[in-house]
């Protein structure tokens, strides 16, 4: 595509969506100089940012209009194809969307914007609306690495733009991974303070001993990105502790969450999870051989010995 925007409108940017994330986003480009256009389905939304310099556009299309770049901060994909419905022809400009869905909308959305001649990202903001535009605030991005290249500028006021790979699904993706792995350690958390609680223990006083030693020592970061070679090659050694023995500690908790009252489904499913491993040949393998079964949920063991039994903890 051809560049036709004077060297004039390159600090020129749109915001589409003036939700918490949304309005974080323009008023960090607003703070970095930029000549920010704005517009929100509740046109109120906008005052404050118009009071502070930004353009308040009639339409949809008028805001894209405006700048070469208009970044999309809406709910999700649906709301987008509805909000640009009656925009007309767009061609010649870049859609940045920072919308939250599937890959499949991701890349169905890249579809939608090649149909109408317009450059087109996937992103995923992975800091809250309060870290926006601070160093070390990662935003990311899949699609043409081109388009990013020529708006990095502009991107980069944000946070840091990390480009995943051409296909446009790759940002929601590592998006929800994180996310997943974000809420499972959470979970892990207040499931182990429920336990605890169970005893009269309280959640401070655990969180000492959890926080302050056990995660830091056990759990380290370190020691995990140690092991993702060996994921990506299929190699989980046993010598220091193997699926069966990993397989024993996991019972513990899930029968001692139902003597205790605590909601057992969590380390149940770990269980299911272990066994399954087991039954499909990793019992010598280590723990880290799961991998193998979240990757390939198709080989699963039979239903009934899949389907927790609450009244006995197995």
């Amino acid at each position: 595509m051809t560049d036709q925007y004077s060297s004039a409108r390159d600090t020129a940017v749109t915001v589409i969506g003036l939700g918490p994330m949304g309005s974080a986003l323009a008023h960090t480009l607003l703070g970095k100089g930029r000549s920010l256009t704005v517009w929100n389905r509740t046109p109120g939304k906008a005052d404050g940012l118009v009071a502070e310099g930004a353009h308040r556009a009639a339409t949809v299309a008028d805001a894209v209009a405006a700048s070469p770049v208009t970044i999309v901060c809406l709910n999700d994909y649906a709301t987008m194809y509805q909000v640009f419905e009656s925009a007309g022809a767009l061609s010649g400009h870049a859609l940045v969307n920072l919308n939250s869905g599937t890959p499949a909308e991701a890349r169905t959305a890249a579809v939608w914007a090649a149909e109408r001649d317009l450059d087109y990202l996937d992103g995923a903001i992975m800091v809250p609306p309060a870290l926006i535009g601070y160093d070390g605030s990662a935003l990311l991005y899949s699609g043409a690495r081109d388009v990013l290249d020529r708006h990095r500028e502009i991107l980069a006021d944000l946070g840091d733009p990390r480009h995943l790979g051409a296909d446009p699904g790759l940002a929601v993706l590592f998006n929800t991974a994180l996310l997943g792995m974000m809420y499972a350690t959470i979970n892990g958390f207040l499931h182990a303070a429920a336990l605890t609680d169970s005893a009269g223990v309280p959640a401070a006083e655990f969180a000492e001993i959890a926080l302050g030693w056990f995660m830091p020592v056990v759990l380290d970061p370190a020691s995990l990105a140690e092991q993702a070679p060996n994921l990506d090659k299929g190699v989980y050694p046993g010598d220091q502790g193997t699926m069966q023995m990993n397989l024993n500690a996991l019972e513990h908790i899930a029968r001692t969450s139902v003597e205790q009252g605590v909601h057992p489904a969590h380390p149940q499913l770990m269980k299911q999870l272990a066994e399954q491993a087991i039954a499909q040949g990793h019992g010598t393998e280590n723990y880290f051989a799961l991998f193998e079964i979240l990757k390939n949920p198709g080989a699963e063991t039979p239903l009934r010995a899949m389907r927790p039994n609450i009244r006995s903890g197995s």
